[in-house]
C-alpha cells in the first residue's frame, strides 16, 4: 500500500508542478496584460484533484489518520482554481487580478499542504 500511496504523491506533485509552472510561464505576459490559462494549468489542476481524492481514500484504507478539515480547505481552494481555469481556458487574455488569484490560491494550497500539521 505504501508504494501505491507514494506513487500517487508523486503524481500529485507532478500536477502541482504543471499548474504552478503554467502560471509562472505566463508571469511576463501578466505584466503586459496578455496572460492566458494554458492547457498545462487545467491538466495540472485535474491531476491534483484526481490524485488528491485517491490519496485520501488510500490513506483511509490504510488506517492512517486524515485531517478532514485540512483536506476540505485544500479541496475548496483547488475547486476554485479549477473552476476559474476551466471557464476562462479559451479566452485569449485573462484579467490580471483573476490570473494572479489563481497563482495565489495555488501557492496557498502548497503552503497549506506543507505547513499545516
Amino acid at each position: 500500500m505504501d508504494v501505491l500511496i507514494h506513487l500517487f504523491v508523486g503524481l500529485h506533485i507532478v500536477g502541482i508542478a504543471a499548474l504552478l509552472g503554467g502560471f509562472l510561464t505566463q508571469m511576463k505576459a501578466m505584466g503586459q496584460g496578455t496572460a492566458r490559462f494554458v492547457p498545462a494549468m487545467l491538466h495540472g489542476a485535474l491531476t491534483m484533484l484526481v490524485t488528491g481524492v485517491a490519496l485520501v481514500g488510500l490513506n483511509q484504507a490504510d488506517d492512517q489518520t486524515v485531517d478532514n478539515i485540512k483536506i476540505g480547505v485544500k479541496l475548496a481552494l483547488l475547486i476554485v482554481v479549477l473552476g476559474l481555469v476551466y471557464v476562462k481556458r479559451d479566452e485569449e487574455k485573462v484579467d490580471k487580478g483573476l490570473f494572479g488569484l489563481v497563482g495565489l490560491l495555488t501557492t496557498a494550497n502548497i503552503f497549506i499542504a506543507v505547513l499545516w500539521t
